[in-house]
């Protein structure tokens, strides 16, 4: 559920347009944020009613990219860009130009959500022997032995290691 019913917005809206007060008294006589009334007023101009519904909205790379461009051509505020494209969220566009400036267009890409389909190994898994063990040589599977052992021990070591570290960081804590 939104935070303000529509129907809420709209009288705040139509109380600041009636009266022709400031932003401010409207904001104080429902308890708002006299930005937040602005930003209603705004979205009202621009798009009537529906300007005030709320929606949820996936945008392309290529639509932010027109955005930002757009509200650099017209030197347009955040505020005036977040209206004439009805875009939701104070800083939706501030955010935009932040990724874009720091990572560009990959940065305006939709980002998967959610929780990762499967958890990645620590290790890599070592690829499958090519010889099967009958047809190698005792050598060849001592070799791997002696190699298996020196892993185990020195994964029983890092273990060790961690332990003592995460030991060592509770007393420091504690």
């Amino acid at each position: 559920m939104a935070k303000y019913e529509t129907k809420f917005k709209h009288e705040v809206v139509q109380r600041y347009l009636s009266d022709g007060g400031s932003a401010k008294g409207v904001g104080k006589e429902y308890r708002l944020d006299h930005s937040t009334v602005r930003r209603w007023v705004q979205s009202y101009r621009h798009h009537g009613l529906n300007g005030l519904n709320k929606k949820f909205e996936h945008y392309s790379a290529e639509f932010k990219l027109s955005v930002l461009k757009r509200m650099k051509k017209e030197r347009m505020s955040y505020r005036e860009v977040e209206a004439v494209f009805n875009l939701r969220g104070c800083g939706t566009v501030s955010r935009w130009e932040r990724l874009y400036h720091e990572q560009g267009l990959d940065g305006l890409k939709p980002k998967p959500k959610g929780r990762p389909k499967m958890m990645k190994p620590k290790f890599p898994v070592p690829a499958p022997q090519k010889k099967a063990d009958e047809t190698r040589s005792r050598k060849d599977l001592e070799d791997e032995v002696e190699y298996l052992r020196a892993e185990v021990a020195y994964l029983k070591k890092l273990g060790a290691l961690m332990q003592a570290k995460e030991k060592a960081a509770l007393k420091k804590r504690g």
